[in-house]
């Protein structure tokens, strides 16, 4: 399965599902009513699998990564229409081919779209309003019937979807970073602390890590300017700070990701295509689910053992807090898995069900570091795996990457007795079939926790104890 991010590039119009008009009443028939610009048969490539959604490195591969940071670029695979890439054959060690420019005509398509569709709606409803009112006048028995104004007040409850947006809403933003080229797109951030700190996704604000210009809006209107405070390319995390941060800053309440279970409500808040302060929502749909995912702008790849959510998640929506039913903060929205291509004649495509987040207590540990040092740091057991599916699991290699040892002298997993040729197939209780996903659960993981690595050598199961090592930063 190939996942893409969103929001890295200023999104063009979205799949939209057919936005239904009823046709008025009329003496003669004039044929079906206008139809908005929503219901055209999309199509695209469809995304590639590895029989588990370890989403984006599908392919067979000999190659093994580099121990050490950085892990070798993705395989090809086809693009995806948001700016994300999958992956196709090759290993951690092959070049990337950077996927050709969709056309299209971007977000302002989509704003185009949804106007001509409530116009189209609205002068349809004028016109039958207008028939119905001239039939009355018409008739000499007509009547006025006043509205009921019985109703009750409206009470949401803190509980309910509209209670649990109603307080987080406030402290989400929408992020625009551009490059120094003017390139850029829009993404989603939430409130961490009342020092003004953001969290959002590394694939967000990448476009302004070097020199270029970041912005965050909140719902009411209000705009600051920001920084990079620091990111974490492998995690798919970013730290940003609002310059002259108000005062009244209300941090999102964190949860506990670790106690997610599969059928939990979820909310989901980003700027979907460019429309901030978006709320939809859906269920946990599975955990720990292995991803490897790419925004298409470089060569390195992004791994998480994410919660899958069935809220609608959409180009623009990266970065933004997936929230349990009680308003607490889960994950972050960050990959999606799309069937193709498509919508008003772009290549962008958009939310199947089928969305990624990055568990919170994997995200909090991140951004707490990039706080304080400004770099990430990553667990590892200093081992180069193949991405060749077949082996049942994690293979490690018989050499590394660029010529490197396979497995590193004196680290984690030399100590623990690990050779080339080894195939680890669980960590703890999580069962490992691929490279992608091994990454995935150790960095779900910080250095020096200990694990159990259960392997397969000549036949044989074994099992053996690993304290994990780290490496500092993405280079």
């Amino acid at each position: 399965m190939s996942t893409e991010n969103e929001g890295t590039a200023v999104p063009p119009a979205p799949s939209a599902p057919p936005v239904p008009v009823d046709a008025p009443a009329a003496p003669a028939p004039q044929g079906q009513a206008p139809q908005g610009p929503y219901g055209q048969d999309l199509k695209g490539q469809p995304a590639q699998g590895q029989g588990v959604p370890d989403a984006g490195h599908p392919g067979v591969s000999s190659s093994a990564p580099d121990p050490s940071w950085p892990p070798p670029p993705p395989p090809t695979a086809p693009s995806h229409g948001d700016g994300g890439s999958g992956y196709g054959a090759g290993g951690w060690g092959s070049s990337y081919q950077q996927p050709a420019p969709k056309s299209g005509r971007g977000r302002g398509g989509l704003v185009a779209g949804i106007l001509v569709a409530a116009l189209v709606a609205g002068g349809l409803g004028g016109g039958l309003g207008y028939t119905l009112a001239k039939n009355n006048d018409d008739s000499t028995g007509s009547t006025t019937v006043s509205a009921s104004t019985s109703g009750g007040d409206v009470k949401r409850d803190p509980g309910t979807v509209a209670g649990v947006a109603a307080k987080a809403l406030p402290s989400t933003v929408t992020i625009e970073a551009e490059g120094t080229s003017g390139e850029g797109g829009t993404g989603t951030g939430f409130v961490f602390d009342k020092q003004g700190h953001i969290i959002t996704n590394n694939h967000v604000v990448a476009d302004a890590v070097d020199g270029g210009k970041l912005t965050a809006t909140f719902p009411n209107g209000k705009k600051y300017d920001a920084e990079v405070i620091g990111n974490a390319q492998g995690y798919d995390v970013a730290v940003i700070k609002l310059k002259n941060a108000p005062g009244d800053l209300k941090p999102l309440t964190l949860g506990d990701s670790d106690k997610v279970a599969i059928g939990d409500a979820t909310i989901a808040i980003g700027a979907p295509f460019g429309l901030s302060d978006t709320v939809t929502t859906g269920i946990i749909s599975a955990k720990n689910r292995p991803v490897a995912s790419s925004d298409g702008s470089g060569s390195q790849a992004s791994y998480m053992s994410a919660l899958q959510t069935d809220a609608s998640i959409n180009p623009g929506n990266s970065g933004g807090p997936l929230l349990d039913a009680q308003g607490n903060v889960i994950g972050i929205n960050s990959a999606i898995q799309s069937t193709g291509n498509g919508g008003f004649g772009t290549g962008q495509s958009g939310s199947i069900g089928l969305g990624f987040a990055i568990p919170i207590n994997q995200a909090e540990y991140v951004a707490q570091e990039l706080i304080k040092t400004g770099k990430p740091v990553y667990a590892k057991i200093g081992a180069s795996v193949s991405l060749d599916e077949s082996s049942g699991g994690a293979k490690i290699t018989d050499q590394g990457a660029g010529g490197a040892a396979p497995v590193e002298p004196g680290g984690p997993a030399a100590k623990a007795g690990l050779k080339p040729g080894d195939v680890i197939t669980k960590l703890d209780d999580r069962v490992i079939d691929s490279g992608p996903t091994l990454i995935g659960e150790i960095w779900t993981h910080k250095p020096g926790d200990k694990v159990t690595i259960t392997y397969e050598r000549g036949g044989k199961q074994h099992t053996v104890d690993v304290t994990l090592g780290s490496r500092v930063g993405d280079n």
